[in-house]
């Protein structure tokens, strides 16, 4: 650990903007993991026509935008619970449920430790191993299971970008469900894949009552600023989160943001084309960097050990700095240590930058 806050997250551009007395465009933020082609026309356009409605309360039952999520994802309009953020409906769990025990494969988003702390519950970590990539070792989580009142699994998982298949999601699940725990599969990244089937959990929802799947909207539209998110889950667990849920808690630009956006095939497909591609060159890339392992990524976002090039993670972003570059400190995660930073992948020319800022760092060009 380097001091960093344990609950301290990347994309914190606001502040850095703040205490260089810089504009927003004059930083290249690869510590957010958000889409690189940015926001889309069509929301951009829909906000603008929806903008003066802001005079009304926002629909409490969100129905266009749940029949919208009903129909792009093929769930059951009942099921969904929408959320300022997938994060709010982590703490609205958290607190509903009231977990004792929680269980997280780790190094993981650290808002599923914080929210479950939050109400008072213990976190329980399993470390995944570095010289095992990060894959999760499901044979060896399950006996761990039974003392979970939750297990929060990332598919893919933040920031390991590790993938778990849906049957080996399921296997958990079987046995979760045998000693009542609940589990939460993140799939927040998953819209970034060109087919996510194999992985995805929604069809299952109908299957286990013990299964809440959450998603953000945030990530993939590039909607950080309005917060966009949902969950999945049988009706009566459903109805347990709007108990606990502020009534307007998607304001009506989010709403509206939201239907426009699962109806935007046009940027869905070239998101998923680029991204394919992009993470796939950024990573060859990332690799010929002197002392830098990537690990292999699956969505949008690459961890990346740096323990070889003698600096911490901390040296890094304070040297990425003065090329006006922000990355993600990944010290604060439990899991891993100084050594590891993510990078998100951006666009082609930014990605350059990057890696040219990172070459004269390592191979002294800048050293301080």
């Amino acid at each position: 650990m380097n001091g960093k806050p344990a609950f301290e997250h990347g994309g914190n551009l606001h502040k850095a903007v703040r205490l260089n007395c810089l504009a927003f465009d004059e930083v290249l933020d690869f510590s957010a993991n958000i889409n690189p082609l940015g926001l889309p026309a069509s929301i951009k356009k829909t906000l603008q026509a929806e903008v003066d409605h802001v005079i009304h309360y926002p629909d409490a039952e969100a129905k266009a935008l749940k029949e919208t999520i009903s129909h792009y994802y093929g769930v059951k309009e009942e099921y969904i619970t929408v959320g300022n953020g997938a994060v709010e409906i982590l703490y609205v769990l958290c607190h509903m449920v009231k977990p004792k025990h929680v269980l997280i494969p780790v190094p993981a988003f650290s808002e599923y430790e914080r929210s479950a702390r939050s109400a008072g519950a213990v976190v329980h970590y399993f470390y995944m191993k570095a010289q095992n990539d990060f894959v999760l070792p499901v044979d060896q989580l399950l006996p761990q299971i039974a003392a979970a009142d939750i297990l929060f699994l990332g598919n893919p998982n933040n920031p390991t970008g590790t993938l778990l298949l849906r049957e080996d999601i399921e296997y958990l699940l079987k046995a979760a469900a045998a000693d009542n725990t609940m589990v939460v599969i993140d799939e927040s990244f998953l819209d970034f894949l060109p087919d996510d089937r194999p992985f995805t959990c929604r069809q299952l929802v109908s299957r286990y009552a013990n299964l809440i799947v959450l998603h953000s909207l945030t990530k993939f539209y590039a909607i950080p600023g309005l917060r966009l998110g949902f969950s999945l889950a049988q009706a009566n667990l459903t109805q347990l989160f709007h108990s606990g849920k502020d009534p307007w808690n998607v304001n009506l630009l989010a709403q509206a943001a939201g239907v426009t956006a699962l109806h935007d095939k046009e940027y869905q497909t070239a998101s998923k084309s680029y991204m394919s591609e992009a993470k796939t060159a950024f990573f060859s890339q990332l690799q010929s960097i002197p002392n830098v392992r990537p690990y292999q990524p699956a969505v949008n976002f690459i961890l990346a050990d740096i323990r070889k090039t003698g600096m911490t993670a901390k040296q890094f972003c304070t040297r990425l700095t003065k090329y006006q570059i922000l990355i993600r400190d990944c010290s604060n995660y439990p899991g891993l240590s100084s050594g590891y930073i993510r990078f998100a992948v951006k666009q082609s020319a930014q990605n350059a930058i990057l890696l040219q800022a990172l070459r004269e760092i390592i191979e002294g060009g800048k050293h301080d």
